[in-house]
This record gives structure tokens, C-alpha cells and sequence, in this order.
């Protein structure tokens, strides 16, 4: 898998405001920003993701991914 095509995934399972994927090819890093992580807690933040892999996690597709996940102000606040 591609950074890009993890992205697309995530982007496409997720309305997300701002998404960005870097890695090795195994092992991932992501930033993802979303209105839908309002309220939530890192965890849930972290299962939405992964839901959006789906099969791709299970398979070894993505070997390990970490994330940053931000809802739309936190994103602002961290920008400055």
C-alpha cells in the first residue's frame, strides 16, 4: 500500500477536513482532522480509523499505523 491509497481509504470511510500519511511502507504515521471526532475520546478517534481500513489492518495490508486525530479546532489551536 501507498500512502495515498491509505489516505484515500481513510478520506473515503470518513468526511474528513484535513487528512496526511506518511511511512515506510509497513509501518504508517497519519494526521487526521474530522468534525466526527467531536466529543470523542483518542480511542473511539482511533476505531473510526481503523474502520475505515477495514480488512487492510487484519491482513497486514497496513502493518501498524499511529495517528494524530483532531477535530476541527484542536486542528486550529495546533496550527498556530
Amino acid at each position: 500500500m501507498t500512502a495515498e491509497e491509505i489516505e484515500k481509504l481513510i478520506a473515503s470511510g470518513l468526511a474528513c477536513e484535513h487528512v496526511s500519511v506518511e511511512g515506510d511502507g509497513r509501518h504508517w504515521y497519519a494526521v487526521v482532522v474530522s468534525a466526527a471526532f467531536e466529543g470523542k475520546r483518542a480511542i473511539a478517534r482511533h476505531q473510526q480509523v481503523y474502520a475505515t481500513l477495514g480488512r487492510k489492518m487484519q491482513t497486514d495490508e497496513v502493518h501498524a499505523l499511529s495517528m494524530k486525530t483532531y477535530t476541527p479546532a484542536e486542528w486550529a489551536q495546533a496550527q498556530r
